[in-house]
């Protein structure tokens, strides 16, 4: 059928640009995740959209056509935490895994996905292999204090492949803001994400809003969904769509930065065994982060542990 009708409306340029239904945006983006298109429309398309920027009714749609496609994580009785990771270290070490692991400690069962969308950064999976935790080659079903990294063409190879066009085209496309809102469970799911820009923030809180979503939202460290260590950001839990201010954005200066690791893959794991172990204290807006996914998880089932003291 091809996506070339679509691409018509939504590649009039930002004034001229025609929003899709939900409907036709669930039509759109199955072909492409379906390698049914050819690549001169997929650059089109990704084109198109990043002029025109994404409606809320056309990401429920990509998100629609993504969630019929994934191989989901099955039910294991549980609120699983989904933790995307994408972004990677640059100036700040990568503490996503920290995040993963301080939660699976107190009982979560804990999925981080992703893949390399930056060429230059220290990513999760790298991280985690040195805490032991090897890439998943296929869908896990995950346990009360599993940790998995599921990469995002085990999940699904077509979402993968739009991604990889950023480094074709050089520009991001709404697979980069999909992965941040997509649910890879076929059971509960608590999804955490996150926004470098405030207009992020807008549009995955109208995303997450208008599907109902179960989630938390912040600002996070570089684009990856772990609060900056260094000051505690804003932090906002959605559920069944509507949103609640659970923690205030941290002001004025620091009375004292946090020790940090460096950026590398081997200082950071280092860094992360210490704070598991005790022997490092856990950055607080981080721990903050961690009991507020706790206290929103309680609410769909126990959990066998108290909360941490912050």
């Amino acid at each position: 059928m091809g996506i070339s009708h679509y691409i018509k409306e939504i590649g009039r340029g930002k004034d001229g640009a025609r929003p899709l239904t939900r409907e036709q945006a669930t039509d759109l983006f199955g072909q492409v995740l379906d390698g049914a298109v050819t690549d001169l429309e997929v650059g089109g398309f990704c084109l198109a959209m990043r002029i025109k920027g994404e409606t809320p009714e056309e990401m429920a749609g990509f998100l629609d056509a993504t969630h019929a496609r994934l191989h989901r994580l099955p039910d294991n009785g549980l609120t699983t935490v989904v933790l995307p990771s994408y972004n990677g270290a640059r100036k700040l070490p990568v503490l996503t895994p920290l995040l993963a692991l301080l939660l699976a400690q107190r009982g979560a069962a804990v999925l981080v996905h992703g893949t390399a969308t930056e060429t230059q950064r220290v990513i999760a999976p790298q991280v985690l292999e040195m805490l032991d935790i090897p890439s998943a080659t296929e869908v896990p079903t995950l346990r009360a204090g599993d940790v998995a990294y599921v990469p995002t063409e085990v999940l699904l190879p077509g979402l993968k492949r739009l991604l990889d066009v950023r480094r074709v085209v050089g520009l991001r496309n709404p697979a980069h803001s999909l992965v941040k809102l997509m649910n890879p469970c076929a059971g509960r799911a608590f999804l955490v994400g996150s926004y470098t820009h405030p207009e992020y923030a807008t549009s995955m809180a109208a995303t997450w809003s208008l599907t109902g979503a179960h989630a938390l939202l912040l600002r996070g460290t570089e684009g990856e969904c772990v609060a900056d260590a260094r000051r505690t950001p804003r932090m906002e839990v959605f559920r069944d769509g509507q949103r609640t201010e659970v923690q205030a954005q941290q002001d004025g200066p620091l009375a004292k930065l946090p020790s940090l690791p460096a950026v590398d893959a081997a200082s950071t794991a280092a860094y992360i065994r210490a704070v598991l172990d005790g022997s490092q204290a856990i950055p607080t807006p981080i721990a903050l982060q961690v009991e507020h996914i706790l206290q929103a998880l309680a609410q769909h089932e126990p959990l066998s542990h108290h909360a941490l003291s912050v």
